[in-house]
């Protein structure tokens, strides 16, 4: 296969110890292409206004005209984190995501994680693009021929009830049927109790309707405190479940210490989490089965990658959250080039969500499973022309963002 010529040699020269916007030197430049412009849209028909559900499209732009696409991240986040690289080579993704990560005197809340996330993504479908690979090559390689699924609702069933819907989604080849607690809708005070014992019944329903043996999941969403979560998780151990998700609140991580001594459900946390360090402790400690961490929201591929990497060290799965389609495409790349450690990835109403702003094709959709795309990049196309421009940038940020380099070129805190 013949591909672009983008590689060079830099040349090795002193780098300086401290640097503002631009690096020194351009020492360690691995490719001829530059961050020209950077883009973002707003995707159409879709509102809602929560930042870790948040789908924007971001174009990265280099200066020969290859461009890169990925998805998630507010305006303000995405544009403060684009006014730091232009004129920067989008080849060296690990770095870029230090720069971002640790150029600021803060760390970068789960808000600048998602725009960040964005833009890393784009930065790997251009890479792949640029290279003539799908992004999956570029993570090592196939270790999966396809991802498993499970269906939070299941819109092709005709069913009225959600022990019909359940049935229909596991026939339609799915592997698994997450529900969520009664109530909470708003309209009517939420009563623990009541709650707590009509959720218990609901599970009971649907157990029986697939058969028990883990084919569905609930999601307790956080709703209940912890005399509720654990009556509940005790009456679900015999029907055994998938997992059970989100048992409480998510702030305070180390109460899963006292969680896992109180239930032997299979835990599932991860899904308002950002980074690595969010999920670590959880993770070494054996306090959860299962994270639910997801893209763009872990900060993008590669920090995603390295919480796979703890994952495995740990023996715990991942069941990575819905957020949009093309971070769906994104999940697909990661999980089939990860280790072989127990997976599937969430599809809202039981299959994935095609916008008419991307290719027919970019998920691979068969028989209740995604597979793995081959096309260059992510596999997606975008058609800018079917989205709402806000905005574009082409220059640096007028405010420095001073950080330190170390005589080998690596990037350390300010």
């Amino acid at each position: 296969m013949q591909r672009r010529k983008f590689l060079k040699l830099g040349a090795v020269g002193s780098a300086a110890l401290f640097t503002g916007l631009t690096h020194p030197a351009r020492a360690f430049d691995y490719s001829d292409l530059k961050i020209k412009k950077i883009r973002y849209y707003a995707a159409p028909g879709y509102t809602k206004p929560l930042f870790n559900q948040a789908r924007g499209i971001v174009e990265v732009e280099t200066d020969s005209g290859l461009i890169g696409v990925g998805e998630g991240g507010t305006p303000d986040m995405v544009r403060q984190c684009a006014e730091m690289l232009i004129g920067e080579d989008p080849f060296r993704i690990e770095h870029l995501w230090q720069y971002l990560y640790r150029g600021m005197f803060y760390p970068p809340g789960r808000e600048k994680l998602h725009g960040l996330g964005a833009i890393e993504m784009a930065l790997w479908d251009l890479k792949g693009k640029a290279l003539e690979v799908p992004v999956y090559d570029l993570l090592g390689g196939k270790t999966r021929n396809y991802v498993e699924c499970y269906a939070t609702g299941f819109r092709n069933s005709k069913a009225t009830t959600q022990e019909g819907r359940a049935q229909d989604c596991l026939a339609a080849g799915l592997r698994c049927y997450r529900i969520g607690p009664t109530g909470g809708n708003g309209d009517e005070p939420f009563d623990f109790y009541e709650h707590a014992r009509k959720t218990v019944e609901f599970c009971e329903r649907i157990d029986k309707a697939v058969g028990g043996m883990g084919n569905w999941a609930i999601d307790l969403h956080t709703r209940f405190d912890t005399p509720e979560a654990i009556k509940i998780c005790s009456e679900l151990e015999k029907m055994e479940p998938y997992f059970v998700e989100d048992i409480i609140r998510s702030e305070n991580p180390e109460v899963y210490r006292t969680i896992r001594n109180m239930t032997k459900v299979p835990i599932a946390v991860g899904e308002q989490f950002g980074d690595r360090w969010d999920t670590n402790v959880l993770m070494e400690n054996h306090l959860i089965d299962y994270s639910r961490v997801t893209l763009p929201n872990t900060g993008g591929i590669t920090e995603l990658k390295k919480i796979l990497a703890i994952g495995e060290t740990h023996y715990v799965g991942i069941l990575p959250h819905f957020t949009g389609p093309l971070s769906t495409a994104a999940l697909i790349h990661v999980l089939g080039s990860s280790s072989p450690t127990r997976c599937m990835i969430e599809l809202a109403g039981g299959e994935p969500e095609k916008p008419a702003y991307f290719n027919e094709d970019f998920i691979d959709f068969r028989e209740g499973k995604v597979h793995l795309n081959p096309n260059p990049g992510l596999g997606v196309k975008f058609d800018p022309g079917k989205a709402d421009l806000l905005f574009e940038v082409t220059e640096n940020t007028p405010f420095p963002h001073p950080y330190l380099l170390s005589p080998d070129g690596a990037i350390h805190n300010w």
